[in-house]
């Protein structure tokens, strides 16, 4: 396994070329708390120059445990990219490390709100109802959880309400 995509556009042919293989999964270096990346970034790209650029297209695919927004629990999803393309500007550098470029496109990629029913062994993703008394009537028995912290800020505001109507 590469620790980098090291490119040398002074060495590709006219027609471009494939290039394959695996990247570790430490170049996407996600701060703690975050999504975890959980095995390599795979690639498989047509590499091309075109004028001061290259341009690479094919796919990329790298796994991640992400948090459930529903459930909390942890699940893995593969993010796929079969249609990815990658344009790299080549500058004066003799060789082009292409890895930064791979792995945001992958980041940006990331679910807005992951789901555990979207991973690659889905899941059930139902909320558990003990969260849920909040938005339950007050007849049915349920207690209101108090708020996190008892922030008394909020209540102030709250008292703010009665002064729109005062003259």
């Amino acid at each position: 396994m590469k620790e980098r995509l090291m490119i040398d556009p002074g060495g590709l042919p006219e027609e471009g070329k494939w290039v394959s293989g695996e990247l570790p999964k430490e170049i996407f270096d996600l701060p703690e708390g975050d999504a975890k990346a959980v095995g390599s970034l795979e690639y498989e790209l047509w590499v091309q120059r075109f004028g001061s650029e290259l341009l690479l297209t094919g796919k990329l695919s790298a796994p991640f445990e992400f948090t459930c927004v529903r459930t909390l629990h942890p699940f893995v999803q593969t993010i796929r990219l079969d249609g990815a393309a990658v344009s790299i500007e080549i500058g004066n550098e003799l060789e082009i490390d292409a890895t930064e470029a791979l792995r945001e496109e992958i980041l940006i990629n990331f679910p807005v709100d992951p789901l555990c029913e979207n991973g690659d062994v889905p899941q059930t993703c139902e909320i558990d109802p003990r969260y849920l008394s909040v938005d339950k009537a007050p007849e049915d028995g349920l207690p209101t959880p108090p708020r996190a912290g008892s922030d008394d800020r909020w209540s102030a505001l709250d008292n703010l309400k009665d002064l729109k109507d005062q003259p």
